[in-house]
């Protein structure tokens, strides 16, 4: 019987969060990858062999698949540092807001939005995946990609399928970064910053 797995702090799933959100979104074999993994796992395991079944050779390592390099996330990071240079995104989201009243928060949201939509308009072009309005009837086809539409609800039967339109979701069309300069570290998104 294996070890559990040990449980993973909150700062570190919040980071791994993050990466894996841009890698989804900009990765279409990632995305593809943890996709499968997920479905995977919601499956039921395979049944034990019987003990007069014989078991199956364990495949050589000649017919193993390589595994693919995994992407940079350069992107992410630069997008990242976008958004803590136009808005103090990284700022927000690390200081401990429980302390503040309400109206203190919302001022300080009011900003780190203003600036990081500011930073994803002039970098990212962004479209919507369905047009309808929210609320509106809409059809699921047959052939529709669950990474474009997610079924929400009591799903049965086969597709077409009708129901009220939740969100709209959104797909980036284009990403336009910055081009860094040789040496940057793109791991820095924020300098420190000293007065003199």
């Amino acid at each position: 019987m294996s070890a559990p797995a040990p449980e993973i702090g909150f700062g570190t799933r919040l980071w791994y969060a993050w990466v894996v959100f841009f890698r989804v979104l900009f990765d279409a074999a990632f995305a593809n990858r943890t996709w499968a993994a997920h479905h995977n796992l919601l499956q039921a395991p395979a049944p034990a062999p019987s003990p007069t079944e014989p078991k199956r050779p364990e495949p050589t390592p000649a017919l193993k698949k390589a595994e693919p390099t995994p992407p940079t996330v350069d992107a992410a990071l630069q997008l990242l540092a976008l958004f803590q240079r136009e808005g103090r995104f990284i700022d927000f989201l690390e200081e401990d807001v429980a302390g503040f009243a309400d109206a203190e928060v919302g001022a300080a949201a009011r900003v780190v939005h203003q600036g990081c939509r500011k930073a994803l308009r002039d970098h990212a072009e962004i479209a919507t995946v369905r047009t309808e309005e929210e609320g509106a009837k809409v059809t699921v086809p047959k052939g529709t990609r669950p990474s474009e539409v997610r079924l929400l609800g009591n799903v049965v039967g086969e597709p077409p399928f009708t129901g009220r339109l939740v969100h709209r979701g959104w797909r980036v069309r284009g990403l336009h970064l910055p081009t860094a300069v040789e040496g940057h570290d793109v791991t820095i998104v924020a300098a420190a910053e000293v007065e003199l």
